[in-house]
C-alpha cells in the first residue's frame, strides 16, 4: 500500500490538512454532520465521487479517527458511517467554509446542491439578525423524501434530522425548488412549494438565509 502524503510540517494547520485534506475527504466529513449514513447513502450526496475512492476515504478516515462504522439495530441491521466525537468538531470548520465558498462562482453546468448540502447551507448562512420573534419556534422541512426539524436560536440554527413534534409550520418542497426559491430569486408562490401551519412564520423563516455581500 502506498503510504499516506504529508506536508510534514508540525503546524495544526498542516497536521489538520495531512488528516483530511485528500480529495473528497472533507466532503465525506460534510455528509456525515447531520448523522450516521450507509455508504449507498453517502453516494447520493457525492454522486461524482467513484465507490472505490469512497471507500478509500473512509477507510483513511476511520484509521485517523474522524470517522467510526457502527451497525443499526434490528429490522434495518445496515452498516452506517458516523462521526467521532473529534470528526463532529469539524462542524464549524466545514460551516465557515461554506460561508466563505458561498462567495466563489458557481460552477459550471446545472447540479444541485444534495439534500444535506442545502440543509447545511441554511446553517452556514443563518443571518440571527431576521429571526426576531422566531427563537422559540421550530419549522419542519420536508425535502423530497426526507425530514429535518429545523429551530432558530440565538446565533446559530439548530438542525436535526426526523419529523418535528407540533412545528410552527411544515415546508414543502423539492430541495432544487427551494434552493432556487431561497438563493436564485425563484418565487415564493410556486406550485413546487407548500406550506401548513404558520405561512408569515414560514415565509419569515425562508428570508433567513442570504447569500453575503
Amino acid at each position: 500500500m502506498a503510504r499516506k502524503r504529508t506536508y510534514g510540517d508540525p503546524c495544526g494547520v498542516a497536521r489538520a490538512l495531512d488528516v483530511i485534506g485528500e480529495r473528497w475527504a472533507l466532503l465525506v466529513v460534510r455528509e456525515l454532520l447531520l448523522g450516521p449514513k450507509r455508504f449507498t447513502d453517502l453516494r447520493a450526496g457525492m454522486p461524482n465521487l467513484s465507490p472505490d475512492v469512497l471507500s478509500q476515504r473512509l477507510r483513511e478516515l476511520e484509521q485517523a479517527g474522524v470517522v467510526r462504522r457502527d451497525r443499526l439495530p434490528p429490522p434495518i441491521a445496515s452498516q452506517v458511517y458516523e462521526l467521532t466525537e473529534w470528526g463532529r468538531e469539524l462542524e464549524p470548520v466545514v460551516l465557515g467554509l461554506g460561508r466563505w465558498g458561498s462567495r466563489a462562482p458557481f460552477p459550471p453546468g446545472d447540479a444541485a446542491l444534495g439534500v444535506d448540502s442545502l440543509v447545511l447551507a441554511l446553517k452556514t448562512l443563518y443571518n440571527p439578525g431576521r429571526a426576531d420573534g422566531l427563537l422559540s419556534s421550530s419549522f419542519e422541512l420536508r425535502l423530497g423524501d426526507q425530514r429535518f426539524v429545523a429551530r432558530p436560536q440565538d446565533g446559530r440554527l439548530d438542525v436535526t434530522r426526523g419529523a418535528a413534534t407540533d412545528p410552527d409550520a411544515t415546508i414543502v418542497a423539492d430541495p432544487g425548488t427551494l434552493e432556487h426559491i431561497l438563493w436564485h430569486g425563484h418565487p415564493l408562490s410556486t406550485d413546487e412549494l407548500s406550506i401548513t401551519g404558520d405561512r408569515q412564520a414560514a415565509a419569515r423563516f425562508l428570508t433567513m438565509f442570504p447569500l453575503p455581500g
